[in-house]
């Protein structure tokens, strides 16, 4: 499609293969790069995301485009569009959300899906409180990680009971990116509730990872 082969070219333009090269072996060697550092990128992608802004509407299908692309800034950039575009974003879109997490999933694109996408919606939805509990169980954990993770950075407005669930519900996992999101995600809240973060390690520290009571516990 025009969009995506505009930007493509651009990418293309701008690649530096050193730099693709040390940013692919810092992802385990999981993606091909063009190489491009993410001020640029955003840079070469400033006019193209301001301009869909304006539409007011979701192009699913340059999404897929920037999915089947071997590049992983493709993915970046659909990130940062959704990103930019997620009060547009519907509460029925989030299966279709749920679909590109899935492909190609790493850290580096589900961490910013989490608070800055579904987190979002979640937000101004209500209903998603019941869908996070059924992420919170998927047999995806990268899924499961998005669901303990999407109210960072809510302060005041945390869903207490909500986390708490997500929480319990990712209890006996080995998984380390479970563990550690357990963990990032109530040293988050302990900004501003030290004193609940503290009772929830109490009641259920025997049950906790050792990983999730030490990053839970770096502020309080």
């Amino acid at each position: 499609m025009e969009k995506y082969l505009k930007i493509k070219e651009l990418f293309e333009l701008h690649q530096n293969n050193e730099n693709a090269l040390k940013m692919s072996a810092y992802m385990q060697n999981l993606f091909l790069f063009y190489g491009l550092a993410t001020p640029e990128r955003r840079a070469i992608c400033k006019d193209f995301l301001k301009t869909e802004q304006k539409n007011k509407s979701i192009d699913w299908e340059f999404i897929n485009a920037c999915y089947q692309d071997e590049h992983r800034e493709f993915q970046y950039l659909a990130v940062d569009y959704l990103t930019k575009m997620h009060p547009f974003i519907a509460y029925d879109d989030l299966e279709k959300i749920k679909f590109y997490i899935q492909i190609k999933s790493w850290w580096d694109t589900i961490d910013k899906y989490a608070k800055d996408i579904v987190g979002a919606v979640a937000l101004r939805n209500s209903q998603a409180d019941e869908l996070m509990l059924v992420w919170s169980r998927d047999a995806d954990f990268w899924i499961r990680r998005i669901a303990i993770l999407h109210q960072l950075g809510r302060k005041e407005k945390t869903n207490t009971e909500l986390l708490q669930q997500i929480i319990v519900n990712n209890f006996g996992s080995k998984e380390f990116f479970i563990n550690k999101a357990i963990g990032w995600s109530l040293r988050d809240y302990s900004k501003i509730n030290p004193v609940w973060v503290k009772a929830f390690i109490e009641k259920h520290k025997a049950k906790m990872n050792p990983l999730s009571i030490k990053e839970a516990s770096k502020y309080i």
